[in-house]
């Protein structure tokens, strides 16, 4: 093969393909045929043509007992009888029927033995029976492999996996000068398989020189190879100058597609072949309904079946499991239960995925319910169906059920699967068992990258960032060197455990050793320096995503969002607003609310207001952050309303509801409304009230002077009072002179917080409101001997790019002029106004 850049290179591990003598004769002698019982009479051509018509029919024990006829007879028996006797074999797949023939024609003796065109047709057969040790055997016997031998046996290479063999097989043949088309399929075939696209140029070029691109076979071939290899360009080339395209060639294209994601285009060609009217297979309807399933396309996957139905094609396992993904994936489970009980002799594949899209989907009972259904039909998990249930463990922290499956995995030695162990670990470590999680790590011996991220991931998610990083130094000691999940495990580590600058390291080296930060770890990080209070640092991070050409998801958006709340920097959150309405993510409800909840406390209610009017499909969340909005900004009508729609839409509201609801009550001073809502909790949406609820209510009834009633009510809620709800009665103690009961909440409070100087401030302005100033000074000088010190109230507000911080009782800011004459005009205007200042 002059042309292919490749040289083989002997290996001990492919010895058996040996260098063959140029042949005589390129075709089958059939010269020897007489040679067997040279003394008795000569076969009638109307026996042979009897002998091959049962053999071609597939009547082979009809065709044997012929032969013993024969035999009996002392016909002159050539071998051309038995090479048509194997064919039919091969036919019919009749693997013992063709042992005994061999063993017929061994007892012979080598005047049939070996004859080339029965050694050939025994080689065929038993390579076409999956017999590898045999057939190899077999081949190394041959004085002169030709090109049916080479063909048999290169095509059971790649049948059985074995493609480096495959291909060195066909280099030896290129050399020995036997060019055949059939073979070259075989040869692309383990290119697509390897995906060695150079190799499989080499062979393309091959193709073109000998003139076999006007095949069909060959041009299909080229065109699945090109497709594996993640070149569908190329395919679509081959594809496109085929002059003869059969339904292989189509099926190959539409694979290709759907293989390399290009599902759009998948459904374009099929359309396509329907209108030049190729027929379809089971193989063309399969990828055209998952094209369909990965695009959620409703209509197209729904016509698919409708033409698998009115085609009348078998819903066998393969079909079937094409249907069934589709229906799951859209979330017709019916339908999809439906077709899973018209599949003819389910297997586990067929079983797998509909499990397996319960389990993505949440629908935990239903997959266990399935589960138990295919044990009791008395089908094996396999480590597939078992890193399903293990996942469903993980999800739903069910230990007892996980280790139920580990055991499962032990009894049928499947814990030694690399995936089954992968989904182990997870499983233990989601219900917090990490000793168990490192067992399994350490029983397993041979550890792959995805095995030592399992356990890297455990560590991050249980906060052990300590021992994270241990793994991953311990993980490059043993020569796995780590890729982009095992930096995003250690990072999130990190964050979870709020050590920010190991986290920012970690980012950096991963930087500096070329690894790609994807989208997990850049949104990691944002939200994690958000949630350790660097909002600044994760905005600034979000922007740092955006340049380095990422395209944020919902989460990272909402993470950036959360941080423009925490600082107030409505500047930044109106850029990503803008950003969002550029790439139309809006309908997504999570960055919708978080829109709105930015816009109500950077001040701006009207816009969040209008943002959440422009939510076509409204959901608790976005109606929980707008009645928060409303309570924040003293719009407790408002919020009433809206929580009175909510009601009258039929969307039931939950905890987080009431406790909006109750603030906007509070800071109104809506007494009876907030009570009334308290009562209706258990009684019309029977839900128990959490400490946050009782504190609202408890906070109303204090501001509002009823300190009898919240006392009464301190006393009957069935929580232990927090410091929160004891600070809030003792400052309403100061305001209505309570001294007797402010010294009572301030004794619990100083117990539940002793270091805390805010509530000895409290409980010394409750004394001096009293006049009790030698009180006052006796709370002082408790707190100078605890070494306590109140540190001083502090606020900010961003103009433009500048952060202007301002602390009670300093007077350094440039402006501090004008900001306290602006200040008083405000008071001013106010007073004349008649609009008294008043806080709840």
């Amino acid at each position: 093969m002059a042309n292919l850049s490749m040289t083989p290179t002997p290996n001990p591990q492919f010895s058996h393909f040996k260098s063959a003598k140029p042949r005589k004769s390129p075709h089958f002698v059939q010269t020897h045929f007489a040679n067997l019982h040279e003394n008795g009479p000569i076969v009638q051509k109307s026996n042979l043509d009897q002998f091959s018509s049962l053999c071609k029919n597939g009547q082979v024990r009809e065709a044997v007992h012929l032969l013993t006829a024969m035999e009996s007879q002392n016909l002159r028996i050539g071998p051309q009888f038995y090479g048509e006797l194997l064919q039919g074999c091969v036919c019919e797949r009749a693997f013992f029927t063709g042992q005994q023939i061999h063993a017929r024609i061994l007892k012979i003796g080598e005047s049939i033995a070996r004859n080339e065109f029965v050694e050939t047709k025994l080689l065929i057969f038993y390579a076409k029976c999956n017999a590898r040790e045999v057939a190899i055997r077999l081949f190394n016997r041959l004085e002169v492999p030709n090109v049916f031998s080479w063909a048999a046996i290169i095509g059971l290479h790649c049948k059985m996996g074995n493609h480096e063999e495959a291909l060195l097989g066909f280099c030896e043949m290129q050399k020995n000068g036997f060019p055949d088309n059939f073979v070259v399929p075989n040869a692309l075939k383990a290119c697509g398989a390897l995906k060695l696209i150079g190799f499989g140029r080499g062979v393309h070029g091959y193709v073109v020189k000998m003139g076999f691109d006007g095949c069909v076979f060959v041009g299909s071939s080229l065109v699945d190879m090109y497709g594996k290899c993640d070149e569908v360009g190329d395919a679509r080339k081959v594809f496109d100058e085929m002059l003869d395209r059969n339904t292989v060639a189509w099926n190959s294209i539409i694979v290709g597609y759907v293989q390399n994601g290009l599902n759009e285009k998948a459904i374009e060609m099929f359309y396509d072949m329907r209108v030049e009217g190729v027929e379809q297979t089971r193989v063309t309807l399969s990828s055209f309904l998952t094209a369909s399933a990965n695009l959620g396309a409703l209509e197209e996957g729904l016509q698919g079946h409708a033409i698998a139905v009115l085609g009348g094609f078998e819903v066998d396992n393969f079909l079937g499991s094409s249907i069934l993904n589709f229906y799951v994936k859209v979330g017709l489970y019916e339908e999809a239960e439906l077709v899973s009980r018209s599949v003819s002799q389910k297997d586990v594949v067929t079983w797998n995925v509909i499990i397996c899209g319960y389990v993505r989907n949440g629908k935990f009972r239903k997959a266990l319910d399935l589960c138990h259904l295919m044990r009791a039909e008395n089908m094996r998990f396999d480590s597939v169906t078992l890193t399903s249930i293990l996942s469903m463990c993980a999800d739903t922290s069910n230990v007892k059920l996980g280790k139920e499956g580990h055991c499962y995995c032990i009894r049928n030695n499947l814990e030694s699967n690399l995936a089954i162990a992968s989904s182990t670990i997870n499983m233990y470590a989601k219900c917090n068992r990490i000793n168990s999680a490192i067992q399994v790590f350490n029983s397993t011996t041979k550890r792959d990258l995805v095995l030592w991220n399992s356990l890297l991931a455990a560590y991050a998610e249980l906060c052990l960032s300590g021992e994270a990083l241990k793994l991953f130094y311990k993980m490059q000691l043993d020569g796995v060197p780590p890729n982009v999940i095992s930096y995003n495990s250690l990072i999130l580590g990190f964050l979870r455990n709020g050590q920010v600058d190991e986290a920012k390291d970690m980012f950096s080296q991963m930087q500096s050793l070329s690894i790609m930060p994807n989208l997990i770890t850049w949104t990691t990080l944002i939200s994690g320096l958000t949630q350790n209070g660097f909002a600044y640092d994760a905005i600034l991070i979000f922007r740092q995503m955006q340049e380095a050409g990422v395209q944020p998801n919902s989460v990272s958006i909402v993470s950036a969002l959360s941080a423009c709340t925490a600082l107030a920097l409505l500047h930044y959150g109106r850029t990503i607003h803008g950003y969002i309405t550029r790439r139309d993510l809006f309908p997504s409800i999570s960055i919708a609310t978080s829109l709105v909840d930015m816009y109500a406390k950077c001040g701006c209610l009207y816009q969040a207001k209008n943002v959440f009017d422009t939510v076509v499909n409204k959901e608790l969340p976005v109606y929980n952050a707008m009645i928060s909005g409303y309570a924040s900004h003293g719009q407790a009508v408002q919020a009433l309303l809206l929580f009175k729609h909510l009601e009258d839409v039929g969307i039931e509201p939950d905890s987080i509801t009431f406790t909006s609801i109750l603030s906007a009550c509070n800071h109104a001073g809506l007494v009876s409304e907030g009570l009334e809502l308290l009562n209706d909790m258990v009684s019309k949406h029977n839900m128990k009230p959490g400490m946050e609820h009782y504190g609202c209510v408890l906070s109303l009834l204090s501001k509002s002077g009823n300190l009898d009633k919240a006392y009464e009510l301190l006393e009957t809620m069935p929580y232990e009072p927090d410091a929160y709800i004891f600070g809030s009665l003792l400052a309403s103690c100061r305001e209505k002179h309570e001294t007797e009961l402010g010294e009572y909440l301030s004794e619990h409070l100083l117990q539940l917080e002793p270091g805390n100087s805010g509530n000895y401030i409290a409980l010394s302005n409750v004394y001096a409101t009293a006049g009790m100033w030698d009180v006052v000074t006796k709370v002082r000088n408790v707190m100078k001997e605890k070494g306590l010190h109140k540190n001083p109230g502090c606020s900010w507000v961003q103009i433009g790019q500048e952060l202007n911080v301002f602390v009670s009782g300093d007077g350094s800011h440039p402006k501090t002029k004008d900001i306290y004459a602006t200040l008083a005009l405000l008071g001013m205007e106010m007073h004349f106004t008649e609009h008294a200042p008043m806080i709840y």
